[in-house]
């Protein structure tokens, strides 16, 4: 138990490290917000295809229902959202907080997969655990970075952007343990988990991200080119 919740607590503090490179970072302006934008993009949809292949090693059919449910679910909270008063978030303020939040949400329901991930891995035995929790600590870096790209060029401080990347990776070690101790239970049901935290991420690749960044570019006369 104790080597299950360090390895997946460990997991999520990984996630922080994604929000170090901005720390050197000096660019600022709306440019700032398109380029983070697009990296952002590029690693959401690297991380969901990881997890559309691993999900369809295991079952295809409940990994691609998973997808559609993530797709519908992902949506219907954001047009709920969307009806909400002002939104803020941090020192964010407006659509750009709703940006922000939705993103840090999509990026924490993505979590509870990976904490189920760790758990299971840990069930087939100790060694498998502890490589599966560093792999996904690796993971989880980048992870952070594409967080920390869609919030400290909105304003937020590379320091919160780093609590909210290890906050964004809680579930891990939240879920781990139950999915350690009901790893049958747990491993039926991943595929469907990942097939959930890839369609959300592509939903918000491609009904936040990329009209975001396309909307900023038309507001600064197209002064970047994305190639």
């Amino acid at each position: 138990m104790l080597a299950v919740s360090a390895a997946a607590l460990l997991t999520a503090l990984a996630t922080g490290l994604g929000a170090v490179p901005l720390a050197f970072a000096t660019a600022r302006g709306r440019s700032w917000v398109r380029i983070g934008n697009v990296a952002a993009a590029l690693l959401m949809v690297a991380a969901s295809s990881t997890l559309f292949y691993e999900g369809a090693r295991s079952d295809a059919g409940k990994t691609l229902a998973g997808a559609a449910i993530g797709v519908v679910a992902i949506s219907l909270a954001a047009r709920w959202l969307g009806r909400r008063g002002e939104w803020r978030f941090g020192e964010l303020r407006g659509v750009q907080a709703r940006v922000a939040a939705i993103f840090v949400g999509v990026m924490t329901i993505h979590s509870v997969s990976e904490g189920v991930g760790v758990g299971v891995a840990f069930g087939d035995g100790r060694t498998i655990g502890f490589l599966t929790a560093l792999a996904i600590a690796v993971h989880n870096i980048p992870e952070g970075l594409a967080i920390s790209l869609v919030l400290v060029p909105r304003g937020v401080s590379v320091a919160k952007a780093a609590g909210w990347s290890i906050v964004s990776s809680l579930p891990q070690p939240l879920v781990a343990l139950p999915a350690f101790f009901f790893v049958e239970a747990f491993s039926q049901a991943l595929p469907v988990g990942l097939g959930f935290a890839g369609g959300a991420m592509l939903w918000m690749v491609g009904a936040q991200i990329v009209p975001d960044t396309l909307r900023l570019a038309r507001e600064g006369r197209g002064s970047v080119s994305l190639t």
